[in-house]
């Protein structure tokens, strides 16, 4: 466990090198990098910052600059960087103009990114229920009475049903508007009020029918829906903050959140859910297709492609179609691929930490590699296989050695959120050998083509 002091430097030094905390817009952080937006670039020291205790590595993408520390300790720094500086939210910092522009499609992959960075910890931990769940159930052969049955029902089932309110939530406080309207609207959209969406699929119910004319519309809650749930919560947002400009300020408290909410739940019922939807299931169709083409094709692109997305911090973009599969079939095909990509950096970093001749360089190293057991992929990456390119390379070719394996056995977890070790218990109602085969290819693949393309030892 890293010492108070430690993490305490480390936020200074780290503030020092970006050019002081007024130089800082906004402070953020996921599961291994602090994410910092700054005034002004050309004040940043990256080699400061690279040198610094702790750190694991450095990239810049889409107007943040990241910096690489690692599970846990990220937290930490993070929070003195915030006492640094008193931001604590997006919402505490000012609109500055920077010298920094970026395309449409970086802005969307960032947004999504922010978004989803706050809730996946909560899918993670739902992952991890539902593989305990299957371990007891299915490994020991553990009965449960109803009220226990229900009890695990509730603790895996209820993030992925209600993530509507999660992502509004998320999307309002992201776009400047009030985080307890996300929630509301959330809430209103998987009201039990209203029909569930899977049992109007499934024929178990039936939708409320609204005339207009010659146009009958079909409403449903929008249970799981992960699309309309983002656009709505920007809508709500923008929304929010027109009003406060335009209602008199005796009336603002009363009418800006009544009309928020009449206005967007008016639009996501009978307007933006239903189209959006439609949208949503097309890609999932789509997605889902591509997955399971012959000769483990969709595993070659997903499982040796991922990791060059997340080397430019492009990731998340594909978590609300995960999402998405995952809540229309009740199976994650994704996640053997993923945990594929991550092998195979796995592999490749083993293989130069092997290689590696000098002794304190090897030890700096080690602790790189752990993360990645765990479904971490980021500090091995940054920190030994990225630097080097081929490295990288060779363990996205064993990721997608392992993701080829996935597609031909048409792999797919019981559940999702958890990955490598942690995911191996989202496979005990079956696929346990072939999830583990996965990984063995992926690590074996990249470990011996690593050592092949780097000749020899490493300095």
């Amino acid at each position: 466990m890293a010492k108070k002091q430690d993490y305490t430097q480390l936020a200074k030094e780290v503030v020092e090198a970006v050019g002081g905390k007024e130089n800082i817009v906004s402070v953020m952080h996921c599961a291994t990098r602090l994410r910092l937006s700054l005034k002004n670039t050309s004040k940043i020291d990256i080699e400061n910052i690279k040198k610094a205790p702790g750190v694991a590595g450095y990239f810049e993408k889409s107007g943040q600059h990241q910096i690489i520390l690692g599970t846990g300790f990220v937290n930490k720094v993070c929070d003195e960087v915030q006492k640094i500086t008193g931001i604590y939210d997006e919402q505490d910092c000012q609109e500055v103009s920077t010298n920094e522009t970026t395309g449409k499609f970086q802005q969307l992959t960032k947004m999504i990114s922010d978004i989803f960075i706050p809730i996946i910890p909560v899918l993670l931990a739902t992952g991890i229920l539902m593989g305990l769940q299957s371990f007891m159930t299915n490994g020991l052969h553990i009965e449960f009475d109803d009220n226990l049955n229900t009890l695990f029902n509730v603790l895996t089932g209820t993030a992925y049903t209600f993530i509507p309110v999660l992502v509004t939530w998320s999307a309002c406080k992201k776009f400047g508007g009030s985080p307890i309207l996300g929630i509301v609207l959330g809430l209103m959209l998987v009201s039990p009020n209203l029909p569930d969406k899977w049992n109007v699929v499934n024929g178990l119910a039936e939708p409320l029918k609204f005339a207009l004319g010659p146009i009958t519309l079909n409403v449903t809650g929008y249970q799981s829906s992960v699309i309309p749930a983002i656009c709505l919560g920007w809508f709500a947002a923008t929304l929010e903050k027109k009003l406060h400009k335009i209602i008199p300020d005796i009336v603002d408290m009363l009418l800006v959140p009544f009309l928020t909410l009449l206005i967007s739940l008016l639009l996501g019922l009978f307007i933006v859910g239903p189209v959006l939807s439609a949208i949503e299931k097309g890609l999932t169709d789509i997605i889902l297709s591509m997955l399971q083409l012959p000769f483990g094709i969709g595993g070659i692109v997903y499982g040796g492609g991922i990791q060059l997305l997340c080397s430019v911090g492009m990731h998340h973009t594909v978590t609300p179609i995960i999402v998405s599969i995952y809540a229309e079939t009740g199976l994650d095909f994704i996640n053997p691929m993923g945990s594929a990509a991550i092998a195979g950096q796995l592999g490749a970093g083993l293989a130069i930490v092997m290689m590696t001749r000098n002794k304190q360089k090897r030890a700096n190293m080690i602790p790189a590699l752990i993360p990645a057991l765990f479904g971490i992929s980021e500090p091995v990456m940054y920190g030994i296989t990225f630097p080097l390119i081929k490295p990288f390379l060779m363990g996205c070719i064993g990721g997608a050695a392992g993701g080829a394996f996935a597609g031909i056995v048409s792999l797919a977890a019981k559940g999702t959120g958890a990955s490598m070790l942690p995911g191996t218990l989202l496979y005990l109602q079956g696929g346990m050998i072939q999830y583990l085969l996965v990984l063995v290819i992926s690590i074996g693949v990249a470990y011996l083509l690593t050592r092949i393309v780097m000749k020899g030892k490493v300095e």
